[in-house]
This record gives C-alpha cells, sequence and structure tokens, in this order.
C-alpha cells in the first residue's frame, strides 16, 4: 500500500483545515479584530501540523488580509479583516442629530473602531421611550439607545432598567449629570450633554425699546413688564413657550420650592400654596393677550420659528433647541429663567444607555464608550450649542476661529448650577406626572375651576400609574 499519497493528502486536509476554522472564527467575532490567535505552539498541536506547516497557513491568512504577523508578539486579527467587521445599531430619537451632531460623532468613531459599523434607528415612542426602547432590544433591533433623563425616571419605576448594562462612573463628567442616570448605586447609561431651562431673547428688539436686558435677578413681574414694552400688535409679542412641552412647565412648577409627595414640603392642601401661584402663573402667562399671542403651537420648533421670524422677542428655551440658530445671523442672547419664588430651573440630561441583551455588547460598549469620552466631547462642543457632559470640555475656552452663532453668555450655565432640578424633584411618579399634565391642561383652557383643581391636586400622589410622558421631548 502506498502511504506516500494519503499522508500527503491528510496533511493538506489538516492545513486547509486550519485555515478555514481560523478564517471562519475570524469572521464570525470568535476572533476579534485585535485579538491574538494562539500561539503557533498551540496550533501545531490542535491541527497536527509542523512548525512550518503553521506557519505556511498563517501565511495565507496574512495574504487574505484577515491577520497581521508580529515579530516575537504573535498573530493578531486585522481592524479592517474583510469579514471582520461588527455591525450596531443604535436606537435614537429624532432631535439627536440637532443635539450632538450624531453624523460627524458617528464618522469619527469609525476611523477609530473601522471594524465596527454603526447604524441608526429611530425609536418613534408616543408614550414611553423606555418601553418601545425594550420592544425594540427583544426584538433585536438595538444594541444601545440615547434616552434623558425623565425616560430613566420611567424606567425606574416601571422594572426597566434590567435591560441596562452597568456602567464604571466617569471621574471627568459632572457629578450631576451622572446622578440623571444612577439607580441603586449604579450608573445605567452615559450622559453625554445637560441643559438648563434659560430665556432666550432677541437683542435688537430689547435695543429699538430701549428696555433693559434680562439678568438673574429678574422675576417673572419683570419678564411680564418687559414683555408688554417690547410687545408691538400685529408685529410681534414679548414672549412665547410651548407650555405643555414636558420640558417647559415643570420648570415654572418647580420655582415653588414645594414637591407632591408627602415626605418634607409635599402640597396636602394646595390652597393658598406656592405650588398654586406658579401653576396661576402659568396661565396668566398664556393667556395674557398684551405679551403673548394665541398662536396654536403643536410643538417647540413652532417657537423657534417665530423667533427667527422676529414675531416674538423672549422664548423659554435650552441649549439643545438653540441649536437652531447656530447657524442664522440672528442676534440673540440667553440669560436665566425668571423666577417666582426660588429661583429654580429644570434640567434635563440626554444619555446613552447599552442592551446588557445585545450580541455584540462590547462593540456597544465602546460606542457608549466613545460618545463619552474627551474627544467626543469636544466634537459636540465644536459642531454644536449643546453642553457636554466633561466638565473640563463644558467649559473650555471658545476657539477663535468657532463659526456657530453663540449667545454672548453662552457660560452662564456655570453660574446657575445651584438652580439645577430634574423632574423629579417635582416629587410624583412618570405616571402621576402624566396625570399632573391631563389636570393643567383642562385647568388652563378654563375647561375645570381653580377649586376643583385643587381637588384633584390633593389626590396626585395616590393615583394610579399611567404610560410615561412622551409630548415635548
Amino acid at each position: 500500500m502506498d502511504t506516500t499519497h494519503t499522508t500527503r493528502k491528510s496533511f493538506g486536509d489538516r492545513l486547509r483545515w486550519m485555515i478555514d476554522s481560523l478564517r471562519g472564527d475570524i469572521r464570525n467575532g470568535t476572533y476579534k479584530p485585535g485579538d491574538y490567535l494562539p500561539s503557533e505552539k498551540t496550533l501545531v498541536e490542535q491541527f497536527h501540523l509542523s512548525n512550518k506547516s503553521v506557519r505556511k497557513g498563517l501565511d495565507a491568512l496574512v495574504g487574505e488580509g484577515l491577520i497581521v504577523k508580529i515579530d516575537r508578539v504573535g498573530s493578531r486579527v486585522s481592524e479592517d479583516a474583510p469579514g471582520s467587521r461588527v455591525s450596531i445599531a443604535l436606537g435614537c430619537t429624532g432631535s439627536i442629530e440637532r443635539d450632538i451632531a450624531l453624523s460627524a460623532l458617528l464618522d469619527d468613531f469609525h476611523l477609530l473602531h473601522p471594524a465596527i459599523r454603526v447604524r441608526t434607528v429611530l425609536v418613534r415612542s408616543m408614550s414611553d421611550h423606555m418601553s418601545t426602547a425594550q420592544e425594540y432590544i427583544e426584538n433585536g433591533m438595538i444594541d444601545a439607545f440615547t434616552l434623558n433623563n425623565l425616560d430613566f425616571q420611567s424606567g425606574i419605576e416601571n422594572g426597566r432598567t434590567h435591560m441596562l448594562d452597568p456602567l464604571s462612573p466617569d471621574p471627568h463628567a459632572y457629578p450631576f449629570a451622572q446622578q440623571a442616570f444612577m439607580h441603586d448605586g449604579t450608573l445605567l447609561a452615559r450622559p453625554l450633554i445637560f441643559s438648563p431651562i434659560v430665556l432666550a431673547y432677541n437683542r435688537d428688539h430689547f435695543l429699538e425699546a430701549d428696555a433693559p436686558e434680562p439678568d438673574g435677578s429678574w422675576t417673572w413681574d419683570d419678564a411680564v413688564r418687559v414683555a408688554a414694552a417690547l410687545t408691538e400688535p400685529g408685529k410681534r409679542h414679548g414672549l412665547y413657550f410651548y407650555l405643555l412641552s414636558d420640558n417647559r412647565w415643570p420648570a415654572l412648577l418647580l420655582q415653588s420650592g414645594m414637591r407632591f409627595d408627602e415626605d418634607g414640603a409635599g402640597v396636602t392642601d394646595p390652597s393658598g400654596s406656592r405650588m398654586l401661584d406658579c401653576i396661576r402663573l402659568c396661565k396668566r402667562l398664556v393667556h395674557d393677550r398684551s405679551i403673548f399671542p394665541s398662536y396654536l403651537s403643536e410643538n417647540s420648533d413652532d417657537v423657534n420659528e417665530l423667533f427667527m421670524q422676529g414675531k416674538v422677542s423672549m422664548i423659554l428655551t435650552n441649549y439643545m433647541t438653540i441649536n437652531e440658530f447656530k447657524h442664522t445671523g440672528l442676534t440673540y442672547d440667553i440669560s436665566p429663567l425668571p423666577y417666582s419664588h426660588e429661583p429654580r430651573s429644570l434640567m434635563n440630561v440626554i444619555g446613552i444607555g447599552v442592551s446588557k441583551a445585545s450580541k455584540q455588547r462590547d462593540a456597544a460598549s465602546k460606542l457608549a464608550d466613545y460618545m463619552a469620552s474627551p474627544r467626543a466631547q469636544r466634537l459636540i462642543r465644536e459642531k454644536t450649542l449643546s453642553l457636554p457632559a466633561v466638565k473640563q470640555v463644558a467649559e473650555s475656552p471658545v476657539e477663535p476661529d468657532d463659526a456657530i452663532n453663540r449667545p454672548s453668555r453662552y457660560y452662564l450655565f456655570r453660574e446657575i448650577m445651584s438652580s439645577y432640578r430634574l423632574h423629579k424633584e417635582l416629587g410624583l411618579s412618570t405616571g402621576a406626572f402624566v396625570a399632573l399634565r391631563q389636570l393643567l391642561k383642562k385647568y388652563w383652557s378654563n375647561l375645570i375651576e381653580e377649586e376643583e383643581l385643587c381637588r384633584q391636586l390633593a389626590l396626585l400622589p395616590g393615583q394610579e400609574r399611567l404610560p410615561a410622558p412622551g409630548p415635548g421631548r
């Protein structure tokens, strides 16, 4: 029997087996870009080949562009190995491009991590963003997603935080921004940007009316008085904002310094309370035709449009929303929110969470870490007016060649941090928050009297949980 042919054939089979096995493990992700293959000695033993044959097989993989041989170190999977790319999906809301210049961030991420491809998926949620995100995750549609602090609060109350991968805290991020995504001492989403609600105003209008520009001492009475002086019937109104936005009306109620729960300064009898004063203030502002237009806005986009057209002089806004003005010639500035009882402002934080169930969790974690990194945060700062969550980046000087129309008082956010409050500091579950909004809509629309309002306000903490808030995201 001629064994020479058999030996050669089995040798060729073993070599092809090694090459095919390693190639398959690289392409299916067993060995990821940057990983090292087993040592030559291990491969000799595993595939019953000689050292020379193993090197020949590795050279074949080098020729295919799958690995790189590093002298005295080993064989490493190429970052751009054909077939070795990992694809992940980032779920996000429609405004995220405006808020963080997402396209620029992903372009930069792909340069740093060529083996990871990120595609975006619009998460459309009519009510509960976290519930919708969970559906996307369970159906394998997203590996990571953006969320805000109100979404996160809803996730805690409805038991959905289990779908988020725990993350290590970042010592360089603002503590208050990280706290917005902490639960039981664990960070479950990385904060990317934040903003308080502020007052934006048209400086040309103030100059024309010879009116003093707003500052941190302004009460709502001051704002109303100056708004009346700025109003020109048939031409412009002095003040406007989309009251029903969940990032607007709570700001005024927080200025009462009170909570709706029964702990601490809870609202047990709304009649005569500072909370009722703030609710009345909202109604007084939106029904005052001498300063506030009767325009039926659908969202804050309408407010921005009127502001850019010069139809209104002052608006309630935040740093994310003023991105609409960054490439305009609008002469505007910002000021702290006028206050009633206490100088407080609502804070909104946007972050990114990683799905614990993702099949590409390592890649999704790399994306989250990148977006919260100083490099990405500097890109957000360069491309937008949004406030990065990394303190050093947010407070860095503006570059001399900055091409963005930044307000001259851009840095006022540093001076008013003591005023920042989250939605949850109203002392309401997200379900009760929705119930409150519906109740206030009736009162502000004159569909119920103040006596009925107070009766129902006193019942809020005990109301059953409803779907989490959606409008005004």
